[in-house]
């Protein structure tokens, strides 16, 4: 197992330091208006599926205002990609390789739920560790952000196919993708909403798409 931890202004290594002490955590607006409580709240767990961006710009508000966010694995994701997207990481831990055993993948979330504000689990479980996980999620206070599949998540984001612009008559640069991210859950995001958004924006980050608007809710007609 492998953990990499940001590097301060004067290349030593950083070390959590506590983040914001409020119920919710703040995350861009145009993600905002997808989650019931207006931000990341203390205490739930919010899956995000088909994205690693998507995942990124949910850390980045938070780490940016003080927040201590861990990422485990999920080997693909890199530094670089993170602070395009806005993520302060010199806050951000990676665990990207925890290893193949359940019960050491299960202890390694655990110790992370109990020092850091955001944790982030690509690995798949089984039911009953999700289950454990997301209740010290509950006891620590914490935001647990699995990247995929997860049993009783409060939220599920996930995104659509998602369409570039950028590019002339066979010439330019890819500057911006549009996706639409469809959120759902239970309790109070039982009612699904959908909301477009720039992901990435042009100038990196996550921004609003022209014209559609963000967080609307979908209404349910049967038949």
């Amino acid at each position: 197992m492998s953990v990499a931890l940001g590097v301060d202004a004067t290349g030593g290594l950083t070390t959590p330091a506590g983040g914001l002490t409020g119920r919710v955590l703040p995350v861009r607006g145009e993600l905002a208006d997808l989650l019931p409580w207006g931000g990341l709240r203390r205490g739930s767990t919010v899956s995000v599926r088909g994205s690693t961006s998507l995942l990124l710009a949910l850390l980045a508000t938070a780490t940016a205002e003080g927040c201590w966010a861990a990422v485990v694995g999920v080997p693909h994701l890199g530094v670089l990609a993170a602070a395009e997207l806005g993520v302060a990481v010199h806050r951000l831990a990676l665990v990207p390789r925890p290893g193949s055993d359940p019960a050491v993948v299960e202890r390694t979330v655990a110790a992370l739920l109990d020092g850091i504000d955001l944790v982030s689990v690509g690995v798949p479980v089984s039911p009953h560790v999700a289950r454990r996980l997301s209740a010290r999620a509950r006891s620590r206070k914490a935001v647990l952000l699995p990247f995929g599949e997860w049993p009783g998540a409060d939220v599920e984001l996930r995104t659509g196919e998602g369409r570039w612009s950028g590019l002339g008559s066979g010439h330019g640069l890819l500057a911006e993708r549009e996706v639409v991210v469809h959120a759902g859950g239970r309790g109070a995001a039982s009612r699904p909403r959908r909301g477009a958004v720039l992901l990435p924006a042009a100038g990196g980050g996550v921004g609003p798409a022209a014209g559609r608007p963000s967080g609307r809710p979908v209404s349910v007609v049967a038949g």
